[in-house]
């Protein structure tokens, strides 16, 4: 057995194959537990790269077994993937999504580095065979081949494994690795293409257990894999801290006594993060980590980053740094403690923490443990104007219902940028940072947008019910902030719908159409209320005249109090459900206000899925003509012509293919981007009328 530290470089530039055998486990790492992690990982040692061009910075991914073997595939050695065939499977897709990315003019040779790393030579490889390096025999060989033989730009949906782990984690690369790389014109773009190909070639790192064809594998594979009680971060993070403290000649166990603060209940308690389950000692360490160091640091790699951070500190003690972590530490539990009490009205950090936690949501925690850092002095007034622009971005996002998996990336970018802005620049300059993010991971959404996708939501049904109460309650606290009221308490109050879900009996209507649009509002923002108490099933299913007295009785909040005025001697319908939707959207974008002129524009709106196009929809605009001929991009399938259907296919060969990319490939017999394939007689590629068609959508 010989064990060795090995680069990307290293382990793959040699003709060879790695083969995953038929008995292993299929591929299961997904995006947010490994993928985005592993992603932002690479991204931090690549920026690093770029701020300082000579330090060196690797990242360790971890521990692979490979057994040689005694058979030979052609004239290149094999090894046999005993234990780490996720990790090697990830990085051959995302070294593979990077190449073609950057496979361009001024940058291709860096991408054919990494194709390098990831595709034999055809010289090693007889013709008809596939020249990749790392070979699948279990159930994962028809996708893991298909999308690392698939010429880039790479139509996903067109793959036949399209819906595989896969194929999903190729294309989340790709789009990662577009975005972090910027606008291929910029001049910073060679650069960035630079940086990334040689941290993928050069700054990762694997522990390679390789044993002789003769080993017993088994017995390295079950110790590798044996389970434990693990430690938590917290618990690798005291160990860790006590150590330095005894090293520097401090009294461990004074200070243990007197200035560790994590050995309560509080601390001991366990917290959702996402999927995770993990130590709320061990979740506040890794966010006052991201508040210090700037860096969007996942959970997993908690302690290794503490470690890391002190060991760069200029002349710093951990006696000294662990009375400041105590102190902020204290901040913290007195802020969450203060959001789990009904009664009281809150400030505006301890408001952040309530409507985090219903919301199921973390993502700011950051940024109050760094606005309120005891060396920095901020003013409470510039610290509550920073958490109401960062809530904005954040709430406004969730209300739309978009993705938060880029939003740690933007908050630790946000703390990194602002280290040394003035307190009298800071809200300014946080909100033009926040104001520029205009990629659909991560910008703020304007007045327009919320409102459009408001107006008509179920919210009811789309929201959780804390989530939704949080929402009633904002509304509630706006309307009592008006008279100088104290805040609503935060005591579960039930959520009523005014026209009821059972409304068929005592609230009938006229026929099917008019059904139907009745039951469409039923669950809409302006059809609920928040009650003191919760009405009497069958008071709340009453005719209107009945509920409104009910309502009128049992309620003292202005969020109902407001409803019954507006129905004086109406009756309660659908216009009335529209009118007061419309209007508790406008307290909504009060609560959370973008700058004046804002509009949240993003620069890759086809991400959106609501905007797939199809050749139907070409034509349906005029764009597009049935009857029309398109033929490859490529000259040198000169001759191969297609022809627009009126019911949006292509015909070809006497076939009728439903997609361009499906055409595509029955003519390259392989995966195939039909929109940049097929091109009209004015020289437009299909791809450029999609992209006139989602220009015109706005």
């Amino acid at each position: 057995m010989e064990t060795n530290k090995r680069t990307p470089q290293e382990l793959f530039i040699q003709p060879q194959h790695f083969v995953i055998p038929l008995f292993q486990r299929g591929y299961v790492w997904k995006q947010e537990e490994q993928w985005e992690p592993l992603w932002k990982d690479v991204c931090r040692v690549a920026d690093f790269h770029l701020a300082e061009p000579g330090r060196v910075v690797q990242h360790f991914l971890g521990a692979v077994v490979l057994q040689g073997s005694e058979s030979r595939s052609y004239t290149m050695p094999m090894w046999n993937v005993i234990d780490g065939q996720q990790r090697l499977t990830t990085l051959q897709i995302m070294m593979d999504a990077v190449s073609a990315a950057i496979m361009r003019d001024g940058t291709d040779r860096y991408g054919r580095r990494l194709e390098a790393l990831t595709h034999n030579s055809p010289d090693y490889v007889p013709v008809g065979e596939s020249r990749l390096k790392l070979r699948h025999l279990n159930n994962d060989r028809a996708a893991f081949d298909e999308v690392m033989d698939a010429e880039p730009p790479v139509d996903y949906p067109a793959l036949v494994a399209g819906d595989s782990l896969i194929v999903r984690a190729h294309q989340f690369f790709t789009t990662a690795a577009a975005q972090w790389l910027g606008d291929v014109d910029d001049d910073r773009f060679v650069d960035r293409a630079e940086a990334l190909a040689t941290v993928l070639q050069s700054d990762l790192q694997l522990v390679t257990i390789e044993l002789a064809a003769a080993e017993d594998s088994q017995e390295i594979f079950e110790t590798l894999n044996a389970r434990g009680t693990p430690l938590t971060a917290a618990d690798l993070v005291r160990n860790f801290v006590f150590q330095r403290i005894e090293a520097e000649g401090g009294d461990a166990e004074e200070v243990y006594k007197e200035v560790w603060p994590f050995e309560t209940k509080f601390w001991a308690a366990e917290v959702s993060i996402g999927r995770y389950l993990a130590s709320r000692s061990s979740v506040f360490i890794n966010q006052w980590l991201m508040a210090r160091t700037g860096e969007d640091v996942r959970l997993q790699a908690t302690f290794t980053r503490f470690k890391s951070y002190v060991a760069h500190l200029p002349d710093s003690r951990v006696g000294e740094l662990l009375p400041v972590i105590k102190q902020q530490a204290d901040a913290y539990e007195g802020w969450t403690n203060a959001a789990s009490r009904a009664e009281g009205s809150l400030d505006r950090t301890e408001l952040a923490v309530y409507r985090m936690k219903a919301a199921g949501s973390e993502v700011l925690k950051p940024l109050l443990i760094w606005l309120h850092e005891p060396a920095r002095q901020l003013p409470s007034s510039v610290i509550d104007q920073v958490v109401g622009v960062c809530e904005s971005w954040v709430q406004r996002r969730q209300l739309l219902r978009l993705t938060n998996t880029d939003i740690g990336r933007v908050v630790a970018d946000l703390m990194r940028v602002n280290t040394a802005t003035p307190a009298d620049e800071l809200v300014k300059r946080v909100t033009e940072y926040l104001s520029r993010l205009n990629f659909t991971s991560s910008y703020w959404p304007g007045d327009a947008e919320v409102r459009s996708t408001l107006v008509s939501e179920n919210v009811y049904r789309r929201f959780p019910r804390p989530r939704l109460r949080s929402l009633l309650e904002a509304i509630e606290n706006e309307y009592r902030a008006e008279t100088g009221q104290p805040q609503v308490p935060r005591s579960g109050l039930p959520i009523e719908h005014i026209l009821p879900q059972k409304w068929e009996e005592n609230w009938p209507v006229g026929d099917d159409a008019a059904a139907l649009r009745r039951q469409d509002h039923v669950h809409r923002l302006g059809n609920l209320t928040l009650l003191t108490q919760k009405l009497n099933s069958k008071v709340s299913n009453s005719p209107w005249p009945i509920k409104r007295s009910a309502l009128l009785q049992n309620n003292t909040l202005t969020l109902t109090g407001r409803l019954i005025e507006s129905t004086s001697g109406a009756e309660w319908d659908e216009e009335m459900i529209d009118q007061r939707t419309e209007s508790m959207i406008d307290t909504l974008l009060t609560v959370w206000p973008v700058p004046d002129g804002h509009t949240g524009t993003v620069l890759d709106p086809q991400s959106k899925p609501q905007e797939w196009v199809e050749l139907k929809h070409l034509i349906d605009a005029g764009l597009l003509a049935p009857g029309e001929v398109v033929q490859p991009v490529s000259q040198d399938l000169a001759g191969t012509r297609a022809i627009v259907t009126a019911h949006g296919t292509l015909a070809l060969d006497g076939r009728e293919f439903s997609t361009p990319s499906g055409a595509g490939h029955h003519v390259r017999k392989r995966a195939t981007n039909g929109w940049h394939f097929w091109v009209l007689d004015d020289g437009r590629k299909l791809n450029d009328l999609r992209a006139d068609f989602l220009a015109s959508k706005g």
